[in-house]
């Protein structure tokens, strides 16, 4: 980073990047799971699933949500040498970081099908609307305090994925407008990006 910058990644952004994956991933591993009938039957397996769906968006929705607001409440203004990460790259880095995870979460959620049919496939969905709740919930603190909330990268931990992980002592602020994504991580209008 030039003149002593450090790099920041937008905290929603952070929380936004694994909502889409999860909940594609659960999706599908469900709709692949109704189509096997299963040692519970299909009835039994898409009644615990919806309930384990509702579960997992409410527990990741709060999760550590205490945490956030602890490090939302007295940030400090970003610097002028600190160098703001794009949205596209917070992404990339957080899916990379957590790749093998997913892979892993959506072939139990398959093979869990031949138990319980569709049941961790929507815990799977559950999980990354909690994650897509948290991130609104995020922007709309961003909006009533009228700033975006940013994390040091080299604090995000290895898998890039840690917002509110031990190493982070603190966010940084910028005004409403600067980076390439609105108040809860979501790509601003007119961008190309992903």
């Amino acid at each position: 980073m030039a003149r002593g910058g450090q790099g920041l990644a937008r905290v929603a952004v952070v929380v936004r990047a694994g909502a889409a994956p999860m909940w594609w991933f659960g999706v599908f591993a469900a709709g692949i799971g109704v189509l096997l009938p299963g040692i519970t039957g299909r009835r039994i397996g898409v009644m615990a699933g919806a309930a384990l769906f509702i579960i997992a968006a409410g527990v990741v929705a709060y999760l550590r949500s205490g945490r956030y607001t602890a490090l939302a409440a007295g940030p400090a203004r970003a610097g002028r040498h600190d160098v703001l990460q794009d949205r596209a790259v917070t992404v990339r880095n957080w899916r990379r970081g957590h790749r093998w995870w997913l892979l892993l979460a959506f072939a139990a959620a398959l093979g869990s099908s031949f138990v319980v049919p569709a049941a961790v496939g929507l815990l799977l969905a559950g999980a990354g609307t909690g994650l897509r709740l948290k991130a609104a919930w995020l922007g709309r603190r961003e909006r009533a305090d009228d700033v975006l909330l940013w994390v040091r990268v080299d604090w995000l931990g290895p898998r890039s994925g840690a917002p509110v992980g031990k190493p982070v002592k603190a966010y940084r602020t910028t005004g409403i407008a600067a980076g390439d994504a609105t108040p809860g991580g979501a790509r601003r209008r007119g961008d190309v990006l992903v």
